[in-house]
């Protein structure tokens, strides 16, 4: 299995890592958030770019980027515009999200970029992120239902072959039954096709067991916030961080 180190941070090797979502819809929100996030110890920040206002503008996107940065380095900066059909807040034209990604990371100044299966330009995007040594986060995200499991691994094999570093799935469950396809998914990924880190979560109330588990099943990482919740389900980082370490030390 390949491992996907970030500094001193290493994917797919030990606890699953916690994410947190940076949620500011400006300056102003960010400078309190900012501190608050920080003081959480994540192992990833995820800036959500597609809550900012302004995010239409890429001068205001990469200036709010090297604040971000600056603030929070060294810990590894996931930039993630999560579009409107994929349960993301702004809608924008497609070539403006190719724009987006393409400028930002040519700034040099992400270390991961989440790049959406389903969007277009795939490939070149995910060539863009390796000439510049950032690490390609591919995801799926599905708020209307759980896919069968043959579904959501297919999706992750396909994310291997566009060249993926770390493919993510997120699905939507309406019963216990579909939070067991999910998981019974992982584990299928994780032990006979994945050569890398995966991501996996179950949404809402019903899934949050999907977002501790991620050790057992092998889901390489999880979410947790500070402020409020980027994605239904999502449990605080700090209750997160104690659940992961009573699961890996039992």
């Amino acid at each position: 299995m390949k491992i996907i180190s970030i500094r001193d941070i290493h994917i797919g090797e030990g606890l699953p890592k916690v994410i947190v979502p940076l949620i500011g819809k400006d300056k102003d929100f960010l400078l309190n958030e900012l501190p608050l996030v920080k003081e959480s110890a994540p192992d990833i920040v995820e800036w959500r770019v597609d809550l900012l206002q302004g995010v239409e503008n890429l001068e205001v996107v990469k200036d709010t980027l090297s604040y971000i940065r600056n603030f929070l380095y060294p810990i590894p900066l996931l930039f993630t515009f999560r579009s409107h059909k994929e349960g993301g807040s702004t809608v924008i034209e497609s070539t403006y999200y190719k724009q987006l990604l393409r400028e930002v990371i040519q700034t040099k100044e992400i270390d991961l970029v989440d790049i959406e299966l389903f969007s277009e330009d795939v490939e070149e995007l995910v060539a863009l992120a390796k000439d510049f040594q950032i690490s390609v986060v591919m995801s799926s995200h599905d708020f209307k239902g759980t896919p069968p499991k043959e579904i959501i691994i297919e999706r992750m094999t396909t994310m291997q072959k566009l060249g993926a570093d770390i493919p993510k799935i997120a699905v939507m469950p309406s019963s216990p039954a579909d939070v067991l396809t999910l998981l019974d998914a992982t584990y299928t990924m994780y032990s006979t096709y994945a050569d890398r880190p995966i991501i996996t979560m179950s949404m809402a109330k019903a899934g949050i067991v999907s977002r501790m588990a991620g050790e057992i099943f092998g889901s390489a990482a999880t979410f947790g916030s500070v402020l409020s919740a980027s994605a239904p389900g999502q449990i605080k980082a700090a209750e997160l961080k104690k659940v992961l370490k009573l699961l890996h030390n039992a």
